[in-house]
């Protein structure tokens, strides 16, 4: 049998920084890993690696990946003006659009939730069941539990798949958006 050369030793390169090692994790893992996750992995404290993936998302903010975290998941996700050329170098036909009432839906889900079809029906004036359906066969959102009173009704939340849409890296980037509390009465307000 016949050796295979070495194109470089190993054992003579530096050592990688916690960034390039949670860069490298996160670029083979393919979809979303937890902070717990690199912790075991790198034999590091979960603090050590929130560091390193602040660094990291600072680094990749001009680059044509992005650091996306949603609650305790963190995956390396393609640059949102990427998009076109991407799904042109894919072949894939672009997502079709939202209607408004779609969006409109998806718009109070985002910045109320966890939130229940009838909470939605009552911000939006009308029935959101088909919208809903349409949302949760895209992925935007998904069932995020159970309200816990009579009947227990779904609770509702976006997904990575809404933030990856949508360019954003977390939820705290949603524009900032001044809703009145449902749950205040008239005279609290």
């Amino acid at each position: 049998m016949i050796e295979q050369p070495r194109l470089f030793d190993v054992a003579t390169l530096p050592m990688p920084s916690t960034v390039q090692l949670v860069e490298s994790l996160l670029f083979i893992a393919g979809e979303s890993v937890t902070v717990a996750q690199l912790a075991q992995a790198l034999e590091l404290p979960a603090d050590a690696v929130e560091a390193a993936l602040e660094q990291l998302a600072a680094m990749c903010a001009t680059r044509g990946v992005r650091v996306q975290r949603q609650n305790e998941h963190i995956q390396l996700v393609s640059a949102p003006e990427s998009a076109a050329v991407i799904e042109r170098f894919l072949g894939g036909q672009p997502p079709s659009r939202l209607s408004a009432a779609a969006l409109e839906a998806l718009a109070i889900i985002a910045y109320r939730q966890p939130i229940t079809r009838a909470q939605v029906d009552a911000v939006r004036g009308v029935d959101s069941s088909g919208v809903i359906r349409v949302l949760l066969g895209r992925d935007l959102i998904s069932e995020s539990g159970r309200l816990e009173t009579v009947g227990r009704p779904i609770l509702y939340a976006t997904t990575p798949e809404f933030l990856r849409r949508f360019g954003l890296a977390n939820l705290a980037e949603l524009p900032p958006l001044d809703l009145p509390d449902p749950k205040m009465t008239s005279e609290e307000k």
